[in-house]
């Protein structure tokens, strides 16, 4: 078998309530090698299409068992673990990521699937309370009232371009939505539609084998802002799941909160996950923090949400040492591929606003060209990075930003100038215990996730994970869009008293208090 025989040929249509369908515009993909492909361009007809078939299957996917929409998850699961090599191939050549990033990625995205479905089967998503009737209580008797969680109803996802698989057509978020009861209508990437595709295929097959109502999940090409404006502004879409950039996320957060009828927008937006490297840490290890921050910095060419872009450490000798280390590591490291052609250029952007500023020092500068992006480190203090918000601001690839304090003090008022972020590091050994306490509650308050002695990078998908935080990380402090805890976005409460066992949801029937 020639490669090109292997070569997978998208046919470029949106799948709409069960029907692979054309029109409109055509676009071309950019992919990291070989031969573009050509994809139809949404419209409104289509939005409004597939929101019109998502509110149908409302009806009866959102009243479905528990146990029918954790089949169909599983399914989906097994659907893509069927498509495992064409999946790995479209997305390597698209994305320009190598096969065993692509491979761990897929697996990642099935695993969530059958955690959310495992998840759903045992119920502790409902969060089911039963206050039983009280009727000789004085001086007024109590009803029976009984809560439990319900879909809300159609939800938007957008795909991101950093994770084609896992925050993509069958990601996190759809498989949330989903595991809620709640139909999908997926605005796909224009960086990987191919991988959107045959991911929606797979989603497709699992429709037919489940029985599912196909208005159930919609994808929609769009190479253009259009669709997702009137996405988030259809009527019937009763929240958004978005990850991507800080300016097209709070464009459509605005847009979901000037609709007629404000809707939810769960958007993951930007994040500079700040590690503070403590004294004795620094003084022990900081040779070896160092040349791991590095490979933290640059794995996957930088381009991950969870990305610790700035390092805070003391100055003097130990903090010099932690520098050194860093910088070495990183001039060891070439050229990588980027996602798109758009992101190795927005990080060329980015290294210039560092470039010539007063009081940042660039510690390694590497000039990068094309799809390609090279390691760059820049130094400066506290105080210059506090009176100059663009330092703050982030930058998608392998750019880090030391900053060097002078005092426990003074590494504590950084820390309270730190906007939301994802994720706070503590690089710690036991005598910094008291430092790292009184760091505690600021990191607690600016981050969704705090961990000691490792780098963020890595999002475990589990119950306990939080991958969010307060804005500009995230659009709502209070989610999650990694973990079971993410079903919970796509659901509301609803109370209900003195309800005939008959008319209760099946879930509540037969709960006592």
């Amino acid at each position: 078998m020639t490669a090109d025989s292997k070569r997978f040929h998208p046919h470029g249509k949106h799948l709409i309530a069960g029907e692979w369908v054309g029109g409109g515009e055509t676009f071309a993909n950019s992919p990291a090698t070989g031969e573009s492909d050509q994809f139809q361009s949404g419209t409104p007809a289509h939005v409004d299409r597939a929101c019109q078939a998502a509110e149908e299957a409302f009806w009866s996917y959102a009243y479905a068992s528990r146990e029918t929409r954790a089949a169909f998850l599983g399914t989906i699961a097994d659907e893509m673990e069927a498509r495992a090599e064409t999946i790995t191939e479209i997305g390597t050549r698209e994305s320009g990521l190598p096969e065993a990033r692509l491979q761990g990625e897929r697996g990642r995205t099935t695993g969530q699937l059958r955690l959310f479905a495992d998840h759903i089967r045992k119920g502790a998503h409902l969060d089911r309370r039963v206050d039983g009737a009280l009727p000789e209580r004085q001086p007024m008797p109590r009803p029976d009232i009984r809560m439990i969680q319900r879909p809300i109803g159609p939800v938007a996802v957008f795909g991101a371009s950093n994770f084609p698989l896992a925050f993509s057509t069958a990601g996190g978020d759809t498989a949330a939505a989903l595991a809620a009861g709640c139909p999908v209508v997926v605005k796909g990437h224009s960086a990987h539609p191919g991988t959107g595709e045959i991911v929606a295929e797979a989603i497709h097959a699992a429709i037919q084998k489940c029985d599912i109502h196909p208005g159930v999940f919609s994808l929609i090409h769009a190479n253009s802002r259009e669709v997702g404006q009137t996405l988030v502004q259809h009527p019937l879409i009763k929240a958004v799941g978005f990850t991507g950039s800080l300016g097209g996320g709070r464009a459509l957060f605005d847009l979901c909160a000037q609709r007629p009828e404000p809707i939810p927008f769960f958007g993951e937006l930007g994040s500079v996950n700040p590690m503070f490297v403590l004294a004795d840490a620094a003084r022990n290890r900081g040779t070896e923090i160092g040349a791991g921050w590095a490979g933290s910095l640059t794995m996957g060419a930088g381009q991950f949400c969870t990305n610790p872009g700035i390092a805070v450490v003391a100055k003097g000798a130990e903090g010099d040492a932690f520098v050194a280390a860093a910088k070495e590591a990183l001039e060891q490291v070439g050229p990588q591929v980027m996602l798109t052609d758009g992101i190795a250029q927005a990080y060329r952007d980015g290294k210039e606003r560092f470039t010539g500023r007063n009081a940042v020092r660039a510690l390694v500068s590497n000039d990068s060209e094309g799809r390609a992006a090279q390691p760059n480190l820049f130094e400066t203090d506290a105080d210059t990075y506090l009176q100059d918000h663009a330092l703050g601001e982030e930058v998608f690839g392998p750019l880090g930003l030391v900053l060097r304090v002078s005092s426990g003090d003074e590494m504590q008022e950084l820390a309270k100038g730190f906007e939301g972020q994802l994720t706070a590091t503590l690089q710690m050994d036991e005598g910094d215990t008291d430092a790292a306490k009184a760091l505690m509650p600021i990191l607690e308050r600016k981050a969704g996730r705090v961990l000691v002695n490792g780098f963020p990078t890595g999002v475990e998908v589990c119950d306990a994970m939080v991958h969010g935080g307060p804005y500009p990380a995230s659009t709502n402090f209070g989610a999650t869009s990694v973990g079971t805890m993410a079903i919970r976005r796509f659901l509301r409460p609803v109370s209900y008293q003195n309800l005939p066992e008959a008319l209760l949801p099946e879930d509540l029937r037969g709960a006592s208090a």
